[in-house]
C-alpha cells in the first residue's frame, strides 16, 4: 500500500511539474512566419535578457527611421557562442518575421548583421539554428 502511495505521489509531482513548465494560456511561443518577413535597419535602444524556464533569451528594441521594433533574437548563450554581443547604440540590420504577441507586433529575427558580420538565427523556413547539431551552425 505504501509503495502505491509513493508511486501515486511521484506521478502527481511529475504531472504538476510538466503542467507548470508549459506556457500559460495566451503566452505561447511565437512562431516564425516567412510570409511576414521584412528587413529593418536601425539603432539599438535597449538590450534585454529575459528568462523563460531554464533558457535566457535576448531581446532588442531597435529604432528605425519610421518605427521602434521589439525584436526577439533567441537564446543568449547561442548568440554568445557565435561571437556576438549587442549594446545600446549599435547599428543593426535585421531580417525577421512580424508576428503578434499579446496583441503587439514583434519581430522574430532570422538574421542580424552588425559591423559587417552576419548572425544567422534561423534557416529559410524559420527553424531555429540552436535546435540542431547541439546548437552549432
Amino acid at each position: 500500500m505504501k509503495s502505491i502511495l509513493k508511486i501515486g505521489s511521484v506521478f502527481m509531482a511529475l504531472t504538476l511539474a510538466v503542467a507548470v513548465a508549459q506556457p500559460r494560456r495566451g503566452q505561447r511561443t511565437p512562431v516564425y512566419d516567412p510570409s511576414t518577413e521584412k528587413t529593418i535597419t536601425g539603432q539599438i535602444q535597449d538590450v534585454q535578457q529575459t528568462q523563460r524556464g531554464r533558457m535566457q533569451g535576448t531581446h532588442l528594441t531597435v529604432k528605425t527611421e519610421s518605427e521602434t521594433v521589439d525584436v526577439r533574437l533567441g537564446p543568449s548563450d547561442f548568440i554568445q557562442n557565435q561571437g556576438f554581443t549587442f549594446a545600446k547604440g549599435d547599428t543593426v540590420e535585421i531580417v525577421g518575421s512580424i508576428v503578434k504577441v499579446a496583441g503587439a507586433d514583434v519581430m522574430i529575427a532570422k538574421e542580424v548583421t552588425k559591423d559587417g558580420k552576419k548572425l544567422t538565427l534561423r534557416d529559410s523556413a524559420g527553424r531555429p539554428m540552436w535546435a540542431r547539431r547541439g546548437g552549432r551552425t
